[in-house]
């Protein structure tokens, strides 16, 4: 470290790289595979919700902003692909990664189709599954920043200040 102009000290030649934790809602209505693998994202440091139905997720989605859905395609009554539509309707920047069995990859495709952000094979590859959740997280990000740019681009005209 050295002195910093006000007496405080900084670091040199160190990047301090801060983890943010992704935001995550994680559903399928297996409760054992959603209690497993919350325990794991949370052991990497992410914040995780579960919810076990397609209608559950849609209220866990009002209380709390969500970076991305975890979603199982396969549930009784409101399957994956209808809670898709549903929260690409009503929260169009939240993301949404797909959770399929080797028998419903073309239902995956499907869900791409419908705005999911990608899709994972059952049982999950963990390292994979962070992959795609960091690039879904990074994806709203981007959304977000772009609508508000348009946002600063609409406020400026309006103002008269171009």
């Amino acid at each position: 470290t050295r002195p910093k102009r006000g007496g405080g000290r900084t670091l040199t030649g160190v990047i301090c790289m801060v983890k943010i934790p992704i935001n995550i809602l994680l559903v399928d209505d297996e409760r054992d595979f959603v209690e497993m693998l919350s325990l794991r994202l949370e052991d990497d440091g992410q914040r995780v919700r579960p919810a076990y139905s397609g209608g559950e997720a849609l209220d866990r989605l009002a209380e709390r902003e969500t970076d991305v859905v975890v979603l199982d395609i396969k549930m009784p009554g409101m399957d994956g692909i209808e809670t898709l539509k549903a929260i690409k309707a009503k929260y169009p920047l939240v993301e949404v990664i797909l959770l399929t069995g080797h028998g419903t990859v073309e239902t995956a495709v499907e869900g791409l189709k419908s705005g999911a952000y990608d899709y994972v094979l059952k049982p999950a590859d963990f390292p994979d599954l962070l992959s795609k959740l960091e690039g879904a997280r990074q994806r709203k990000a981007e959304q977000e920043e772009r609508i508000r740019q348009a946002e600063v681009k609409a406020l400026v005209r309006r103002t008269g200040e171009i």
